[in-house]
């Protein structure tokens, strides 16, 4: 049996399991705080739940230290990223027991991160790996949390829904130097991953077969995946292959700058949109309005038409669109999604759907579509209308052979 007792003006309550003594502070001056948590107690032994007094604790930095261990064994290619995450998390959270972050203080976090600027997008991925510190907690044995609160994500507006038409794809590929047009290329025709183009070695390339597989390990989500080269990304492949073997023969790699992996190209990049006639495109952080830097016009001398901020994010034409755009060519080619999501590499339909955009142009061939079946239906009627021939009626379930054939003589 437990039993109430006063250390101070502070209840404390005494309880049982297996034969071993646990003392337990209610933070009450209050009796009836202390019977009701003696009486919690009692049943989370009866029904074997209870955790013990090790998980009340328990801390924050504990949980996230079992965390970046748990990528490492895992040796996940986003650890880096998510010690970048934990920037903010620890100088918020750190010392504080897992027992005592609640919704509300997960709130507060949010509040705070918005006060500094940070996008809806950057909190909800610091939410997310914040909730699996606990879901992790819970599955160890023995568990480390009990209990997982709720925890709240933040609406989502910044989705990027760039893509790039046929022909800015092709004066954009005018416009880059020689190293540069073999990596466009491969982006447009198969939406492969900046990182994989970049890594992508000749040991993964079947030219006979005209394919590259990409093994297991080797992709962002670690799934293999086998790639066609028709047209005209088999020829930049041959081309490649021609340039080194003739000039650097010990490169491993299928795309290459004198010899070496192509490095960080977002300063070549900019000028070659630049020369394209593309002006760069910023996005207000407050109001999200859209603002073109003008010919002569200096990036410090921009503000928001809207609202007057100068807190504004470039939002111009990325290496990632080339993603989405082979996305929606392959959809619009009359490839099944299925198939589409095997060469892109997508895992999930969500994020699948996210990168199948629908544009303007989209949305007036369906509304061809539409008028088309509604001329075609008018056609039929008129046919009709005016006594045209209906054809041979279907025979009908539930009519005799004598019946169907006296329907199918009927004509107008």
């Amino acid at each position: 049996m437990g039993a109430i007792y006063k250390r101070g003006d502070i209840f404390w309550i005494k309880y049982y399991r297996n034969g071993k003594a646990y003392r337990e502070s209610s933070k009450s001056v209050k009796e009836s705080i202390a019977k009701r948590l003696l009486r919690l107690r009692e049943g989370q032994i009866e029904e074997g739940k209870f955790p013990g007094l090790k998980v009340e604790r328990i801390t924050f930095d504990e949980l996230a230290d079992d965390l970046i261990n748990d990528y490492k064994v895992n040796q996940r290619k986003s650890l880096e990223t998510l010690l970048c995450r934990f920037l903010h998390l620890r100088a918020y959270f750190s010392g504080m027991r897992a027992s005592n972050i609640s919704t509300d203080m997960a709130q507060r976090y949010t509040l705070e991160r918005q006060g500094q600027g940070a996008e809806n997008g950057t909190i909800n991925r610091e939410l997310t790996v914040l909730k699996r510190l606990f879901s992790l907690g819970a599955e160890l044995t023995p568990p480390k949390v009990v209990h997982i609160p709720y925890i709240p994500k933040l609406k989502e507006n910044n989705v990027r829904t760039g893509y790039f038409e046929h022909q800015a794809y092709l004066s954009l590929k005018d416009a880059l130097p020689d190293y540069m047009k073999p990596l466009l290329t491969m982006g447009y025709h198969t939406g492969m991953r900046k990182n994989e183009i970049e890594s992508l070695k000749w040991s993964v390339v079947d030219l006979i077969e005209g394919k590259i597989i990409l093994e297991s390990g080797t992709t962002k989500n670690d799934e293999p995946r086998i790639i066609y080269l028709t047209g005209e990304l088999y020829q930049i492949i041959l081309k490649q292959k021609a340039i080194r073997d003739k000039e650097f023969p010990n490169c491993p790699y299928v795309f290459f700058r004198d010899g070496k992996k192509v490095g960080d190209f977002r300063k070549v990049w900019a000028s070659a949109l630049l020369k394209c006639g593309h002006r760069p495109i910023f996005k207000c952080k407050n109001c999200k309005a859209v603002i073109e830097l003008s010919e002569g016009m200096k990036r410090k001398d921009l503000v928001c038409y809207e609202c007057g901020s100068e807190n504004l994010k470039k939002y111009d034409k990325i290496f990632h669109d080339l993603r989405r755009t082979a996305v929606r060519n392959m959809i619009r080619a009359g490839i099944p999604e299925i198939v589409a999501m095997k060469i892109s590499g997508h895992k999930t339909r969500s994020v699948f759907d996210r990168y199948n955009i629908v544009n303007e142009e989209d949305l007036r061939r369906a509304s061809e579509k539409i008028s088309n079946l509604h001329k075609e239906s008018n056609e039929k009627i008129e046919r009709v209308t005016n006594g045209h021939n209906l054809g041979t009626i279907p025979p009908f379930n539930g009519y005799s052979d004598t019946e169907n054939k006296k329907w199918n003589g009927i004509t107008h």
